[in-house]
């Protein structure tokens, strides 16, 4: 499949600098699909659809770098849009599904359970319910999966497309791994790991990558089970050193760069 990597959100939290919001756009011979899907135009059409944590992240309300702006930027239309495959839920992973009405969301059955389902007082102040009240069609794959490669256990989406069962941020956060024919394997991290550094010395082009003290406090503070935070940054690392497989992460932007560059 074509791979296209996209910046689908810009947020500016104070001390931290600029976070993206990194998204996958797969061209497949069944369609177009999303990994994860940014922020979307009904956010920035109606601000408290984010929830208020837009307070502390300051959205840059851009509609160039939309999903579906950008998509449509690419010739297509949202109805090309079949599938949205989401590493977790919260607000600037899960905003642009509204702006793909026909397109069926896929989360995992724990995610969904704790976001959706039964909520606890936690989830129900990190979620914002208005972005999924468009009642979009959710298809949830519960874990935690079957062998999928390098010790790991995978649940296929889609063919090609595997979520890989990562919890700490969220209860229910998975890895997206897409095969792909001419990059080998990506696998997109989601909020498995803010800072890039904590899985690799160098970004994908070799440059040095230096510690985000900010972005590793941050990833704490958002972290529902910190526990689990340098196992995940662990398994990503070894994912990492294999040959034909590219980490990356949804909000360093160091990466995202030097991937949307080649």
């Amino acid at each position: 499949m074509r791979v296209h990597h996209l910046n689908c959100g810009s947020l500016r939290a104070p001390l931290v600098g600029e976070v993206i919001c990194h998204v996958l756009l797969c061209e497949t011979p069944d369609g177009l699909v999303l990994v994860d899907s940014g922020l979307g135009r009904r956010d920035f059409a109606e601000p408290s659809r984010m929830g208020p944590a837009r307070f502390l992240l300051r959205p840059e309300r851009k509609d160039a770098n939309t999903a579906i702006g950008q998509v449509e930027a690419r010739g297509f239309t949202a109805a090309d849009v079949s599938h949205i495959v989401l590493t977790h839920m919260d607000f600037d992973h899960i905003g642009g599904i509204a702006d793909f009405p026909d397109a069926t969301i896929h989360t995992t059955a724990e995610e969904y359970d704790w976001a959706v389902v039964n909520p606890d007082f936690a989830s129900k102040q990190r979620y914002s319910q208005k972005q999924w009240s468009h009642g979009p069609n959710i298809q949830t794959h519960a874990g935690p999966g079957e062998a999928w490669g390098y010790g790991l256990n995978g649940m296929e989406v889609l063919p090609g497309i595997t979520f890989v069962p990562m919890a700490g941020h969220t209860k229910g956060h998975a890895a997206v791994a897409v095969e792909t024919e001419d990059r080998g394997l990506l696998i997109h991290a989601g909020d498995a790991v803010f800072d890039a550094s904590c899985y690799s010395p160098t970004s994908p082009s070799g440059t040095p990558l230096t510690k985000i003290g900010t972005f590793r406090r941050f990833e704490k503070v958002m972290a529902a089970d910190r526990k689990k935070l340098a196992g995940n940054h662990a398994t990503l690392a070894q994912l990492n050193d294999q040959d034909g497989v590219t980490v990356f992460n949804a909000h360093d932007k160091r990466v995202f760069t030097d991937l949307a560059g080649s």
